[in-house]
């Protein structure tokens, strides 16, 4: 009998037999995303490698073999790891609002990095990856029912509230709502009661329009009551939002060409090579290049999730799809923020973007989609939870 005969594809120990276990569709559309990243930051420096393109491209290279790597770790292993790491996670968080090692970066308006002295790291990045793994793990190791409606659902809120409150309070409007979001969605995957879902809209409905004016500080009040009406302070809090949507307006259909956008090479544009390099590509390659990358955004979502569904455990199917879950609500928020449909609150869009944390995130996530796909056939224990 042959060893393809004892033993299912996902199952094979073989390290070749592994990368063959890989999805190369997902690794190539990331790497398209990212190199059209590394393009865009050339061209916004005026044709020049410096100070952002060679950086960012030696950066996903380096993250790429990363994610290459951690594709190859069994789910077990990220299993074991869930509670610890968000306990580590939500340690940093809290030293951070603690202790002298958090520190706020100038122009940030957030006291949100954590300084260790040999390395200086932003832990709310990180938390989104050690919220889902614990919440996969906490789904994994209870019941349906426990899932739809019960009091143990107590915990996956408490899980999900506890950094969300304190990167709130950092503040970072921005990762709280990641935090906040994707916690959500994966409660719901996990079959929340739909009654449970309707009474958790009504409350936001609720407690929102008193959050926003007595819960926020004044320039962040002041970032949502300008996105309603921008032009009230063109030359303030409006001027972001005003300069994006000129730079997508003036792109057109085919857009103004490579290096020609007026909007970020005359530095018009804020946070062009970050926050708003969306508006970028489409000022130089209009709305069949926005369009064409969007797709390429989309077909990233849709493989991964299929990866997800193909889990045959509960916690690679959580875990998946709640990595698949925050990439989507950087894509979703940074779109709607740059086209003028949220306020502005500093979420990068993903692998497009200048930096560090997000990218390293965002690779680290799909890593374990990854090991999701090539231990598809993997089975984990059930009632080993710590709570």
């Amino acid at each position: 009998m042959t060893a393809s005969a004892l033993t299912r594809p996902g199952e094979r120990d073989r390290l070749s037999s592994k990368i063959a276990e890989i999805d190369w569709r997902l690794v190539g559309l990331i790497s398209i995303i990212a190199g059209v990243g590394c393009a865009m930051q050339y061209s916004i420096a005026g044709g020049s490698w410096e100070p952002w393109a060679l950086k960012q491209m030696i950066r996903f290279g380096v993250l790429l073999v990363a994610m290459l790597v951690l594709a190859m770790v069994h789910p077990k292993w990220w299993f074991r790891a869930a509670y610890p790491m968000y306990a580590v996670l939500l340690f940093m968080v809290l030293l951070i609002e603690f202790t002298p090692l958090g520190y706020e970066p100038a122009g940030a308006g957030a006291k949100n990095w954590l300084n260790l002295g040999f390395t200086r790291i932003q832990p709310a990045e990180f938390m989104k990856i050690g919220l889902v793994l614990a919440l996969a793990r906490w789904y994994h190791d209870h019941t349906a029912q426990d899932a739809r409606w019960s009091w143990k659902l107590l915990i996956p809120a408490g899980l999900i509230g506890l950094p969300f409150i304190l990167v709130a309070k950092q503040p970072d409007l921005g990762s709280a709502m990641i935090i906040g979001l994707t916690g959500a969605v994966l409660m719901f995957l996990a079959g929340l009661s739909w009654r449970v879902i309707a009474a958790g809209i009504a409350a936001v409905v609720a407690i929102v329009p008193p959050f926003v004016m007595f819960g926020m500080h004044d320039y962040q009040r002041n970032r949502v009551l300008t996105f309603l009406s921008p032009e009230s302070d063109p030359s303030g809090t409006g001027y972001n939002i005003i300069q994006s949507k000129i730079a997508l307006g003036s792109g057109g259909v085919m857009g103004r060409g490579y290096g020609l956008g007026s909007q970020s090479q005359l530095e018009f544009l804020p946070e062009r090579h970050t926050d708003f390099i969306f508006s970028t590509v489409a000022e130089e390659f209009g709305f069949l290049g926005s369009f064409t990358l969007i797709a390429c955004y989309i077909g990233v979502i849709l493989v991964a999730l299929r990866i997800a569904s193909l889990s045959y455990s509960h916690f690679g199917r959580i875990a998946a799809s709640g990595m698949v879950a925050f990439f989507a609500l950087f894509v979703l928020i940074n779109g709607a923020m740059v086209m003028g449909l949220a306020p502005v609150v500093g979420v990068p869009m993903p692998l497009l973007s200048y930096g560090g944390s997000s990218m390293m995130t965002i690779m680290f996530g799909f890593g374990l989609v990854l090991s999701t796909r090539v231990h598809r056939y993997a089975e984990l224990p059930k009632g080993q939870g710590l709570f």
